[in-house]
């Protein structure tokens, strides 16, 4: 069930609400204030990965957009002892000319900022993203 929220803010941050949401690409005010507090929340509590403390373990997808000559190095971090994937996929692709793997895995923190970087300096690697999943006390899992 659905409850009504509402908050004081000024005018300023009032008139450019919606272009704020609008750019975001939502189409709801309510999930984009809900979206926005949760990870406000989250970023407080726990902070972004590279100010975790070292051993904060987190669960989340290492994206990595790639050429060609790194699929090695890939199979190699699925396979150490670093991170705990769980999940792997491959795309190829077409429009964008590149490779994309993303691993869903879990590890301590300093782990996954030491696998980053790894990736972010070999050859060939376009691009590294990392997304945290969400905490929860319980939920669906």
């Amino acid at each position: 069930m659905s409850q009504i929220i509402s908050f004081s803010a000024d005018a300023q941050f009032a008139n450019g609400l919606e272009e704020l949401i609008e750019k975001s690409g939502y189409q709801n005010r309510s999930r984009f204030l809900r979206d926005a507090a949760l990870l406000f929340a989250e970023l407080k509590q726990r902070g972004d990965l590279e100010n975790m403390a070292d051993d904060e373990v987190v669960e989340g997808h290492i994206v990595v957009y790639y050429q060609h000559n790194v699929e090695q190095k890939l199979i190699d971090l699925r396979h150490s002892e670093l991170l705990d994937v769980s999940s792997y996929n491959h795309s190829c692709l077409k429009h964008s000319h590149s490779c994309v793997d993303i691993m869903q895995a879990i590890g301590p923190a300093k782990a996954y900022r030491s696998v980053i970087e790894k990736l972010q300096n070999t050859p060939y690697v376009d691009k590294v993203t990392f997304v945290a999943a969400p905490m929860r006390e319980h939920g669906c899992c």
